[in-house]
C-alpha cells in the first residue's frame, strides 16, 4: 500500500479536500471514494480520532496529539511494516503500552469496567463436543470452551444436537465447577444458562451495536478473540472476561492470514491489554505451555495437545504451566511486531 494514499488530516483540512462539511465518518468515506486506501482524521470530535482503513474504521481514542505528531508516528509505524489500521493504533500511543481504544461502529468507545478479582483460566481446553467435554472435566480440567462450528446445511436436527450438547455442557460444568464458554451460539447459550460465550471479531462486527449491546445485557462472560492491534484495542471497549492473543504459533486448527504472534507479541498484549489474556494457536506439547506461561498470561488455550487421553497428558501440562509462571519472561517488549504482513488486502 502507498504511503501516499494514506490521508492524514484535521476535520478542517478533510472538509476542505472532500469540498463538505460532513462529520468525520462520512468524510473519510468521500476521501476514499477519491482513492485514498486509508484515512485519519485527527482531532475529528471530543478529543478522538476518526480512522477509515482496509481492515478497520471507528472512533480511535487516546491521548490527544497534533495532526502533525500523529502523521509522523504512523509514517514510523508503516514503515516497520504495519498495515495502516495498526500503524494508526500505534501512532495513538504516547507510551509503549499504553493502548488506545477504537469503537466498533459509529458509537464512541466505551472505556472497559473496573472488575474484581477472578480465578485465573489456566489450562483452557477448546473441545468440540459435549461427550469431549465431560473427558476434559473428568481429567480436572475447569476451564473449557464448547466450539461446534455451524455447517454450511444446517438444519434442525443440527440446531437440535447444538441444544443437546450446550445444555449437557451446562449441566456437567456446574456439576464439577468449572468455568464454560460457547462459542459463536450466544443467543442458545443464555437461552440454556450458559454463563460465559466466546465470539470471534467478524460475529460481533456482523451483530451491530444493537447486538452488541443485547449480548452485553445478558450478563454472560465474554471472551474475545484478537489477532491484531486494532482487534485488541476495540475488544478491550467490550469489558471482556479475557482476550485471546493469537496465534503464538504456527497453527493447523485454522486457516488464517496472521503471522506468529510469537513470546514477544504475548507477552505485550498481557502488558497492554489492561485484563487477561488467554494465548492460543499451535500449543500442542508441554513445552509450548510452559513458554506461553512465561509471559504472564491468564490461560493457556489446548486444542489438540490434550490428546486422545487427557487423564495421561494433564498432569504433564500442569508442571509446565507451574514452570513457566514460575520463570517469567525477564521483559517486556516496548512495541510489538506486525501480525499481518504489510501487502494483506
Amino acid at each position: 500500500m502507498s504511503a501516499d494514499r494514506i490521508v492524514i488530516l484535521t476535520t478542517e483540512q478533510a472538509r476542505a479536500q472532500a469540498g463538505s462539511d460532513a462529520d468525520a465518518p462520512a468524510l473519510a468515506r468521500a476521501l476514499r471514494a477519491q482513492g485514498a486506501d486509508a484515512v485519519c482524521i485527527v482531532g475529528a470530535a471530543d478529543g478522538m480520532d476518526w480512522i477509515d482503513t482496509p481492515h478497520a474504521s471507528g472512533w480511535l481514542r487516546g491521548a490527544a496529539q497534533s495532526r502533525d505528531a500523529f502523521a509522523a508516528a504512523m509514517q514510523a509505524a508503516l514503515a516497520r511494516g504495519f498495515v495502516p489500521a495498526d500503524a494508526a493504533i500505534l501512532a495513538k500511543m504516547t507510551a509503549p503500552h499504553a493502548l488506545p481504544l477504537l469503537s466498533w461502529g459509529e458509537r464512541a468507545p466505551a472505556s472497559p469496567a473496573p472488575s474484581g478479582p477472578v480465578r485465573p483460566l489456566d489450562l483452557y481446553a477448546i473441545v468440540d463436543s459435549a461427550a469431549r467435554l465431560r473427558q476434559v472435566l473428568d481429567a480436572g480440567l475447569r476451564t473449557v470452551q464448547l466450539r461446534i462450528k455451524k455447517p454450511v446445511d444446517a438444519d434442525a436436527a443440527w440446531l437440535e444436537m447444538l441444544r443437546h450438547d450446550v445444555r449437557q455442557a451446562v449441566s456437567d460444568c456446574a456439576a464439577a465447577g468449572a468455568e464454560l464458554f460457547v462459542n459463536d451460539h450466544w443467543q442458545v447459550a443464555h437461552a440454556l444458562g450458559a454463563a460465559g460465550v466466546h465470539l470471534g471479531q467478524e460475529d460481533l462486527l456482523a451483530l451491530g451495536d444493537e447486538g452488541r449491546s443485547a449480548l452485553q445485557a445478558t450478563g454472560m462472560a465474554l471472551g474475545v478473540s484478537s489477532h491484531s492491534l486494532w482487534e485488541l484495542a476495540r475488544a478491550r471497549t467490550l469489558s471482556p472476561r479475557y482476550i485471546a492473543c493469537g496465534p503464538v504459533w504456527p497453527t493447523l486448527t485454522k486457516d488464517m492470514p496472521w503471522l506468529p504472534q510469537g513470546l514477544d507479541n504475548l507477552s505485550w498484549w498481557v502488558r497492554a491489554a489492561g485484563m487477561p489474556v488467554t494465548a492460543i494457536g499451535g500449543i500442542l506439547e508441554p513445552q509450548h505451555v510452559r513458554e506461553a506461561a512465561r509471559s504472564g498470561c491468564d490461560g493457556v488455550c489446548i486444542v489438540r495437545g490434550l490428546g486422545a487421553d487427557p487423564r495421561a497428558t494433564l498432569p504433564g501440562l500442569r508442571s509446565a504451566l507451574a514452570a513457566g509462571r514460575s520463570h517469567p519472561l525477564s521483559g517486556v517488549p516496548d512495541a510489538p511486531h506486525p501480525s499481518l504482513p504489510p501487502t494483506a488486502a
